[in-house]
């Protein structure tokens, strides 16, 4: 009975001329009465052939592999976000197949980035949690250390150095505690030999957060992007970019790749499948990106960036000072040559 309530009130929004909402809701719905899309899962994410690959798993869930090291973003791996809203589409690794994992990042509370179900599934792969300041307010009891990073504080062991960095977002988890939470949110960089890869989590744009870690951290080898929600864009955009502010990003934090993340594996916005991908692709076409390149990967697929044996690309240009400026004109009057007048049959021997 209360399913048929639900189809009746979903038809209900439907018929309304236009309405953007309901579309969502009827995708919503759908992802509740039926199982998430197959992928083809990724079996042994260990690349011996790799000094750096990025394996996305879905939403802001990726698996990075820095040489030997390998860091896990936001892990959720259950079948919906907080019991709201429903996978779109299968994660690209099951939980039993991940590495030991050196470090795994939270950048913020939301349900859909805090998954205490995920982090109960990986419970013995994770060596070290990391989160932001307040973050540990929200945990259960696990086995695994755990970490609060501040702003610009530091965590390393064993060469693996992961910093917390600013991004643009918000705190709480459950809506009230927003009174008291305004500092659980953050993003990260990873640095290992001389690989560096950032994480964005979820963020608004934020021009001068963006640089200011660029400055920081100049010869980013891949930054990991949110590039959706996008609508509604009024609401939407004081905590996250759409794909255009995500290219901004990608340049102010003058990375070498962008991965994008965070679209396509819940419903949570009102956008259409696969407006986030278009609206990353009228962007760059837009946007001089010289050989900085935007990679989508798909869930369930792991892409190599760098492979053993090769240095790190990206290398900032050499500054050269520019060329002095030409001396200025003179006001004095151009002298004439003077000219021989002696006729050469007169000149002397």
């Amino acid at each position: 009975m209360r399913r048929l309530l639900v189809i009746a009130l979903v038809l209900f929004v439907v018929l309304l001329p236009g309405c953007r909402i309901g579309r969502a809701v009827v995708r919503s719905t759908g992802a509740l009465l039926s199982s998430p899309e197959h992928v083809q899962k990724v079996e042994n994410p260990v690349r011996k052939d790799a000094r750096l690959a990025v394996l996305w798993v879905g939403h802001a869930t990726a698996l990075v592999q820095m040489d030997d090291k390998f860091v896990l973003t936001d892990p959720i791996f259950t079948s919906s976000a907080g019991q709201l809203s429903k996978r779109l589409v299968e994660p690209g690794i099951e939980p039993d197949k991940l590495p030991p994992l050196d470090a795994v990042v939270v950048s913020h509370m939301h349900f859909d980035h805090l998954s205490l179900g995920s982090l109960d599934m990986i419970e013995d792969k994770v060596k070290m949690l990391l989160m932001p300041r307040g973050g540990t307010t929200y945990l259960t009891n696990f086995s695994f250390p755990v970490i609060e990073l501040q702003r610009w504080q530091v965590w390393e062991k064993n060469g693996l150095r992961i910093t917390a960095v600013p991004v643009d977002h918000v705190g709480f988890r459950y809506g009230a505690d927003d009174a008291w939470m305004k500092h659980a949110f953050t993003g990260y960089v990873f640095e290992y030999h001389d690989l560096k890869v950032y994480f964005g989590g979820d963020s608004a744009y934020n021009q001068r957060m963006f640089v200011e870690t660029s400055q920081r951290f100049p010869n980013l080898d891949v930054a990991l992007l949110p590039i959706g929600p996008i609508e509604p864009r009024s609401f939407m955009r004081e905590m996250h970019m759409d794909p255009r502010e995500a290219v901004q990003a990608f340049i102010d934090l003058d990375a070498l790749t962008m991965v994008p993340i965070h679209y396509g594996t819940f419903v949570n916005s009102t956008d259409d499948p696969g407006d986030a991908l278009r609206e990353l692709e009228a962007a760059r076409k837009t946007t001089n990106l010289g050989t900085h390149e935007i990679v989508p990967v798909k869930i369930g697929e792991q892409r190599v960036f760098l492979k053993q044996g090769e240095k790190a690309k990206h290398t900032k240009p050499e500054y050269k000072p520019p060329p002095p400026p030409p001396p200025p004109p003179t006001n004095q009057p151009k002298q004439e040559e003077k000219k021989d007048d002696i006729p050469d049959d007169e000149k002397l021997d």
